[in-house]
């Protein structure tokens, strides 16, 4: 596997903790159109910028087939402050 992924390309499977501390797995949504975007660092100017645009759009994205996720290395907690 290449160490950078273009768009369109299948990722990798992973599981990690969400917002709520559930349990996502990226194979739970295979099938589906997913959007996965990475951010270095919840409550940071850019990071926060990005996760707006996001939920802005979360309706017509989810309306559109869409799922979203966000990954960074934050902890569960502070994801959920986010």
């Amino acid at each position: 596997m290449p160490d950078r992924l273009a768009a369109g390309d299948t990722a990798p499977d992973f599981t990690l903790a969400s917002d709520t501390g559930d349990q996502v797995s990226l194979s739970d949504l295979r099938g589906k159109k997913v959007i996965l975007y990475f951010y270095p660092a919840a409550m940071t100017p850019g990071c926060t910028t990005q996760a707006c645009d996001f939920s802005e759009s979360l309706e017509s994205l989810r309306g559109a087939g869409y799922e979203v996720l966000g990954v960074s290395k934050d902890t569960p907690a502070k994801l959920a402050k986010f």
